[in-house]
């Protein structure tokens, strides 16, 4: 169960449009596990035959794909899931889901090499609590 499929439940798949993200190698912000605090960490190379190594075996470039019921890439392979939980050390044997890009996805952007983005410094308000809207606002 992920967010993209319940969103589809919800408003019907013509209402929803999924934007998947791969990469091949670099590093990300995340947490060891649930309610740890973030970290930098460095993403492997992509797992030999997954869908990020075999889009950056074919052209390391990023690239953004496209998808309508009519493409290729049908196939069941491995993609990477890397969410606001992720553990390096597991890449061989949980971080990898079986999918069917144009399935899962109505586009994908695969960024080669990805950079860790910077969080925003987090002001408490006067109750000592991160506000509701953390990050977008107050």
């Amino acid at each position: 169960m992920n967010v993209g499929q319940l969103a589809r439940e919800r408003y019907g798949e013509e209402n929803v449009v999924l934007v998947g993200f791969g990469t091949h190698s670099g590093t990300v912000i995340a947490g060891a596990e649930w309610d740890a605090p973030w970290e930098r960490m460095r993403v492997p190379d992509g797992r030999p035959g997954s869908r990020e190594d075999v889009l950056h075996r074919a052209d390391p470039a990023d690239k953004l794909l496209l998808f309508d019921a009519a493409d290729g890439l049908g196939d069941w392979r491995g993609h990477r899931a890397i969410g606001v939980v992720y553990d390096p050390a597991l890449e061989r044997y949980g971080n990898y889901v079986p999918t069917v890009l144009p399935r899962r996805y109505d586009a994908f952007l695969f960024i080669d090499r990805t950079r860790a983005l910077r969080p925003l410094h987090v002001a408490a308000h006067e109750t000592g609590e991160v506000p509701e809207t953390y990050p977008t606002g107050v």
